[in-house]
């Protein structure tokens, strides 16, 4: 039994799928499968039921995990705690992030900490805002990078990034010539909006507080194919400032404001109240503060 199959086996149980856990370990299905088998035999029982359509633990399974989780967290806490007796940060960060942050807010974060500390290992696991916040609470990450609020009192969050939604075009649709535009303007053009998620929760609301009915010609999971898809003369678009700056330089892509709302899109790093950050997590944390100059005293640490 080694610390690979115990992650191995967390995975697939909590995702209820070998095929799922082999795609997130970047392994293939059999061999994800021979390493369960060897670990059952290992153990001398059956850990997972494979009937129906769906893996599911056993009674010993759920034993099981309850050991492995605290096994491979143990592991953790030990490998942190020894890189803490020395001055540099060593060791390694996992940092969970949605697809729009993992490309437009982290790199430059992500490159000044590895000049800062070379020896630290960094690993990204790209998820949805609800992911993020179920593997901080697992301890499948150190901390995620999601947007304010995160109203879970088992939580704490440091703003690190401030930002605003805008309103996105075309170069040649007919908003694009505008500086501003009203909710209800917008509203009556087609509208490529994101299927689920923190941003769409904001915009449902948005138009629900405006009285508008948008009209919808799509909804993607995707805030790169988004903006594609809006730069192809789709609708109007909306996304955090941020992620769009290179697709306005290149004028593939117009911003506008929103005359008569404000929908922030502030980022934070989120942590487990109940975990002390190691050095690494710090450092990386005062990084993320220092290139987009906010102070600690000035970004709040929030949960309800």
């Amino acid at each position: 039994m080694d610390f690979d199959q115990l992650e191995i086996f967390l995975e697939v149980a909590r995702l209820s799928s070998f095929s799922r856990a082999a795609e997130k370990r970047f392994r293939t299905q059999p061999a994800i499968s021979s390493q369960i088998r060897a670990l059952e035999e290992e153990v001398g029982a059956r850990l997972l039921d494979r009937s129906g359509g769906r893996v599911s633990l056993t009674a010993a399974g759920k034993l099981f995990f309850k050991y492995a989780e605290e096994t491979i967290e143990r592991r953790k806490t030990i490998l942190t705690d020894i890189a803490e007796t020395e001055r540099v940060p060593r060791g390694e960060i996992v940092v969970g992030a949605n697809e729009g942050t993992c490309l437009h807010i982290l790199p430059e974060v992500f490159a000044q900490f590895k000049r800062d500390y070379p020896n630290v290992s960094v690993s990204i696991k790209r998820s949805d805002y609800a992911k993020i916040l179920e593997s901080i609470l697992e301890n499948a990450v150190d901390f995620g990078v999601v947007s304010l609020p995160v109203n879970d009192n088992r939580l704490e969050a440091q703003m690190i990034h401030r930002d605003h939604l805008v309103a996105i075009t075309a170069p040649g649709h007919p908003l694009a010539h505008k500086k501003t535009v009203s909710v209800a303007e917008v509203a009556t053009y087609p509208l490529v909006l994101p299927k689920r998620g923190h941003t769409r929760d904001a915009l449902d609301e948005l138009f629900y507080d405006h009285h508008v009915k948008p009209n919808l010609a799509m909804e993607l999971d995707s805030s790169e194919l988004l903006k594609r898809f809006v730069a192809a003369g789709v609708g109007v678009g909306f996304i955090a400032r941020s992620n769009i700056e290179e697709d306005i330089r290149a004028k593939a892509l117009v911003a506008i404001t929103l005359a008569d709302a404000q929908i922030r899109r502030d980022l934070a790093l989120v942590f487990r109240k109940d975990k002390s950050l190691s050095r690494a997590a710090r450092a990386f944390m005062d990084i993320a503060l220092k290139l987009n100059n906010i102070s600690p005293a000035a970004a709040p640490k929030r949960s309800k």
